[in-house]
């Protein structure tokens, strides 16, 4: 077990290539840290890092030693989950990320009634956006992704989640809500917020509007903003309007604080989806997958 904490604290600091924030992270004392690292590289007879002044970086040895200490990881969990399942218990720990709209309004319920169901599995959800979520999927910080984007990343599987769609929404004071309706060539002349590149969101609303012959660089971009509530917040204090998911505007639609706007021709349809690496085997994303697919949604 001692050595297996070493290299906990290896994974830690390689992931961090911060000896501070690994001894936080691990609650320990940096020395600590210092020293599990400096047993290891004895054990090894080789350096793990290299230093420079405040920096470190990982040396081939090193970017050796953290793929099989990933793998490692990865067989634990595998092995606590199926040990847990022998005893009638689904343990273990799932790392989940998930781009922002269905961090915040698709999955708070099912996790919900996933830790009802299987209270022993340890859920950690972060968000970030499509493109993070991929990232973090590929360095092994998660276990399962689920995002909202249209890219592909042929290191990656994709499997279809649910339905989404976005919809043009403006404050229920904006002039244009009582037409209900505008022509696609209108949407270049009204000040729009958009997500940041990298964006799920932004992605799908480029290629919705391509076939329209509108460019994401033709539309008037009056601010980025990041969080789908301030985008929210923003439109009802505006005469801006924005692409949001309906999943994200029920109860403001329920208490009148926006409205949609039909776009004559232009519907932007797009599926949320589960990702993860190619021939993972891994029980507990899988459990996740099937549980959340099966989740009633209505």
């Amino acid at each position: 077990m001692t050595f297996d904490f070493r290299l906990q604290v290896f994974h830690t600091v390689a992931k961090r290539l911060n000896f501070t924030r690994a001894a936080s992270e691990l609650f320990i004392t940096q020395p600590a840290v210092t020293k599990h690292i400096h047993e290891l590289e004895h054990a090894f007879q080789t350096k793990l890092f290299e230093r420079n002044g405040t920096k470190i970086r990982l040396t081939p040895a090193g970017e050796v030693l953290l793929q099989y200490t990933e793998q490692l990881f990865t067989v634990y969990r595998n092995l606590e989950f199926e040990m847990n399942n022998l005893t009638h218990r689904r343990g273990g720990k799932l790392r989940i990320g998930a781009s922002t709209t269905v961090a915040q309004y698709v999955l708070p319920p099912v996790l919900a009634a996933f830790h009802k169901k299987f209270p022993e599995v340890q859920v950690t959800l972060t968000t970030r956006n499509t493109e993070e979520t991929e990232q973090a999927l590929q360095q092994k910080d998660i276990d399962l992704g689920i995002i909202e984007g249209r890219s592909r990343n042929a290191a990656l599987k994709y499997v279809e989640f649910i339905k989404d769609e976005l919809v043009l929404v403006a404050g229920s004071h904006h002039p244009l809500v009582s037409k209900g309706s505008i022509k696609p060539e209108m949407l270049k002349n009204i000040p729009l917020l958009l997500r940041e590149p990298g964006s799920g969101t932004l992605e799908v609303i480029a290629h919705a509007l391509k076939p329209l012959g509108i460019k994401i660089g033709q539309l008037q971009n009056e601010m980025q903003l990041s969080s789908t509530e301030s985008m929210k917040l923003y439109l009802q204090h505006s005469e801006s309007m924005a692409f949001l998911s309906r999943h994200a505007i029920t109860q403001e639609l329920q208490h009148n604080q926006c409205r949609i706007i039909d776009v004559k021709g232009l519907k932007v349809e797009r599926y949320f989806y589960f990702i993860l690496p190619h021939g993972q085997a891994e029980s507990l994303p899988a459990l996740f997958m099937k549980f959340a697919l099966h989740y009633n949604f209505r």
